[in-house]
């Protein structure tokens, strides 16, 4: 067995190099911890807020820097060898997005230009397909087709797994490099291949690509007898006040009950979402519990500080199995604390927290990082397990596809031909009706 003494000393001196490159690039994830993402204060991208360094024991140190001192002589065995030259950067940065994607599908190495596109996600604008996707069972899977968009017009569905993009195979591609791949200047065309649930075979089909700008409430009305409706298509940071514009309208109307329709909805600002159950919640509520590693940090609890006027309205939640993360944290809310009746189909279960880290600043990179789970006010975990109805509603594929078409037309008429409008007028949505049933019931 070969001692640090063994080693040759040009080859010693690069390892120092390397390891300090290693070390270097660690000590911005080592000691520039964020807050985590709690509902006391969920860090916004590039806002995190640095708490005090975490000790490690001398023990600890050293089996790090010998850990480190491993990478660097596999890295510059990788320099040295590989089929292709490769940077140190380069190689780097494969053992950071290995090191994080390893913990789970969520927590990744986020370079600059992923860190640029996430911070993009919360600004509801980008230029792609127009697609919310995520990990299923360990399958890159869409969440939810944004509605008047590419890919909604391409026909691509919720549940669909994407087996490929531009005849890549996504088997353990990175999340974050499979939202790069697809996305793009407007008018580049992306091929993506396609399983869906009761078809033989996969599909290609090529998208042009298109400036996505997603509004955060669409369909605000009276639909009749009083019952408004409202749909959520995301939680960005301008949600709630987007929401309170919504209600202030319809109770102008005299909005007697209301039918929040949360279907498709991905999720998105946890600090969105909390403001959002709290408009319908007595002060003082439980809205949600994120719970970390023991003793690593405290669960955090969040409680409504306030409320919408009319915190007695009757109400119905609309949930499928595009409802994601921050949908399933208001629809639990509702439901547990007895203010709605959840209708419809199971929710997605993406119930985790993922704080991000920036590292140093002149890297322009951070890593995100799973740090706790999301549990109801009754207790119940959502990861992987989703919401369930309390009314199950349950429509197929190709009665969504109708559906969806359907719900753009009221809400976008101009857009549909005549012989198109007629061929939707008696296009059933089964899910909004049973809510609208129920609520004609509950105030009669």
């Amino acid at each position: 067995m070969k001692t640090r003494e063994d080693v040759p000393p040009n080859r010693r001196n690069m390892a120092l190099k390397v390891i300090f490159l290693c070390a270097f690039v660690m000590a911005g994830a080592i000691c520039r911890p964020a807050a985590c993402d709690t509902p006391a204060a969920p860090p916004q991208p590039g806002r995190e807020t640095a708490t005090q360094t975490p000790s490690a024991s001398t023990n600890d140190r050293d089996v790090i820097y010998e850990q480190v001192e491993l990478l660097a002589e596999i890295a510059m065995h990788i320099k040295r060898y590989y089929v292709t030259e490769k940077s140190y950067k380069e190689i780097m940065a494969g053992a950071l997005h290995g090191m994080l994607q390893n913990l789970d599908p969520h927590s990744d190495f986020l370079e600059e230009e992923a860190y640029k596109n996430m911070q993009e996600d919360t600004s509801g604008k980008f230029s792609g397909i127009g697609i919310h996707i995520g990990m299923k069972d360990g399958v890159l899977t869409v969440i939810a087709p944004i509605e008047d968009t590419p890919a909604f017009r391409a026909g691509l569905q919720s549940g669909d797994r994407i087996l490929a993009i531009d005849g890549e195979r996504t088997l353990n591609l990175p999340l974050n490099e499979a939202v790069k791949k697809l996305r793009g200047p407007r008018g580049t065309k992306v091929t993506v291949t396609i399983a869906r649930q009761n078809e033989d075979e996969p599909r290609d089909v090529t998208i042009i690509r298109d400036e996505i700008e997603v509004p955060n409430v669409k369909g605000a009305r009276i639909i009749e007898d009083g019952i408004g409706y409202i749909r959520i298509t995301q939680f960005s940071a301008t949600a709630p006040e987007d929401l309170q514009q919504a209600l202030d309208k319809l109770t102008q109307q005299g909005m007697k009950a209301l039918i929040l329709d949360l279907r498709h909805n991905p999720g998105g600002l946890l600090k969105a979402a909390i403001e959002t159950a709290q408009k319908f919640l007595k002060p003082g509520a439980l809205i949600v519990t994120t719970r970390g590693r023991q003793g690593a940090s405290p669960a955090m609890e969040s409680r409504a500080g306030g409320s919408y006027h009319n915190t007695d309205m009757p109400m119905a939640v609309l949930i499928n199995g595009g409802s994601a993360s921050a949908s399933e944290i208001v629809a639990g809310a509702l439901r547990d604390n007895k203010r709605a009746a959840l209708v419809g189909e199971t929710t997605f279960g993406k119930g985790s927290v993922q704080s991000v880290i920036p590292l140093r600043p002149d890297s322009q990179a951070a890593i995100r990082i799973t740090t706790a789970l999301y549990y109801t006010p009754s207790g119940r975990q959502i990861h992987d397990k989703g919401i369930e109805p309390d009314i199950p509603v349950y429509v197929t594929p190709q009665e969504w596809q109708k559906i969806q078409m359907r719900r753009a037309h009221i809400e976008n008429p101009a857009l549909f031909s005549e012989e198109e409008t007629k061929s939707l007028a008696d296009v059933v949505d089964p899910q909004l009706q049973r809510a609208m049933d129920l609520l004609k019931d509950m105030l009669a």
